[in-house]
């Protein structure tokens, strides 16, 4: 099947003579289009860990939960909580609004949720990678709706810019969240005022630093709690599998 392929695609034999420098010449531009990404990534600050993802994206195939580099920040009642507040479980994301991991992620997050019932409970947090240049907004707007609206309008909004964005930096335009505001229950007016006065500007810029802290340092990174406090952590869009692999044992 792959022969047939490129028989299609290159009409032509390609000699051992011309097949060396064809190489060549996609390894140089494969090689300057990375450099060049690389050298971006670092002109604008951002972390080594967190270009090298950029550059070569998690694969979401290591099931193996790690011990977190730093003290996760505590549990408030006031944040944004899916599932029993009460679960015995907890799991903490770090996301971005504008990750394609995230995007992927999201559902499995859901597919937990109903597998455990009240057993375990979500918690969202920001991590806006700054080469997401929507990014920072969409967290802000989440806060605003939060706020606003409470916990159910704010996932809401989740549910809805994860199905609709593009992902990838700018995937859901900026100019369409108060109209998703309005749409998911919050006064649009209140909404676009608290999110251009930058009101959540600085708070999750704190989440992100929290995130850092933890050991935090690409999306979505889950960290998964048990009763006692003991804390494992699974990073990139792991499979259903590697989490309910996790969650068993926390639960035994």
């Amino acid at each position: 099947m792959t022969e047939q392929k490129k028989s299609v695609l290159f009409p032509f034999t390609l000699s051992s003579n011309t097949i060396l420098p064809l190489v060549l010449v996609i390894a140089s531009f494969i090689t300057g289009t990375l450099y060049t990404k690389v050298q971006y990534l670092e002109k604008n600050n951002v972390p080594k860990q967190v270009a090298a993802q950029a550059v070569a994206p998690q694969q979401g195939s290591q099931p193996v939960a790690q011990v977190p580099a730093g003290k996760i920040k505590d549990v408030s009642s006031d944040e944004r909580i899916r599932g029993n507040k009460n679960a015995k479980v907890t799991l903490v994301e770090y996301s971005d609004f504008e990750c394609p991991f995230c995007q992927r992620f999201h559902p499995i997050t859901q597919e937990l949720l109903k597998a455990y019932g009240d057993k375990i409970r979500l918690v969202y947090r920001d991590y806006p990678l700054p080469f997401h240049a929507n990014a920072q907004k969409e967290a802000e707007a989440g806060r605003c709706i939060a706020e606003l609206g409470g916990s159910d309008a704010f996932w809401n909004y989740a549910d809805k810019v994860f199905e609709r964005t593009a992902s990838n930096g700018s995937g859901f335009a900026l100019a369409d969240l108060g109209p998703l505001a309005k749409e998911v229950g919050v006064n649009q007016q209140s909404f676009q005022q608290w999110l251009d006065s930058g009101k959540y500007t600085q708070a999750v810029k704190d989440e992100m630093a929290d995130g850092n802290a933890a050991g935090v340092n690409g999306t979505p990174t889950t960290f998964i709690i048990d009763g006692d406090g003991k804390t494992q952590m699974l990073v990139g869009a792991q499979p259903l599998d590697a989490f309910k692999t996790v969650i068993d044992q926390v639960l035994k």
